[in-house]
């Protein structure tokens, strides 16, 4: 059971990229020849960047906390 519950999960996540990605096809194609200047993709992909890092960064300070104790609730020592 647990098997096939794990398969469906994989279904529905790739179900929902394929759906972005068409969305974001569509969408790509009517926008046409509009031109994005040097700024433009550079701040781009600084937007790209520091939002990963953000991420990242966030992810490592979950698991640093998890690992070190800081999640488990607080003890009552009176």
């Amino acid at each position: 059971m647990r098997a096939k519950s794990a398969w469906m999960a994989v279904v529905v996540a790739g179900a929902a990229v394929a759906g972005v990605i068409a969305v974001v096809v569509g969408l790509w194609r009517t926008v046409g020849d509009a031109k994005i200047s040097t700024a433009g993709w550079v701040a781009m992909a600084l937007g790209v960047l520091v939002t990963l890092a953000l991420g990242v960064g966030l992810m490592a300070l979950v698991f640093i906390s998890s690992r070190r104790g800081y999640d488990e609730p607080g003890r009552d020592d009176r």
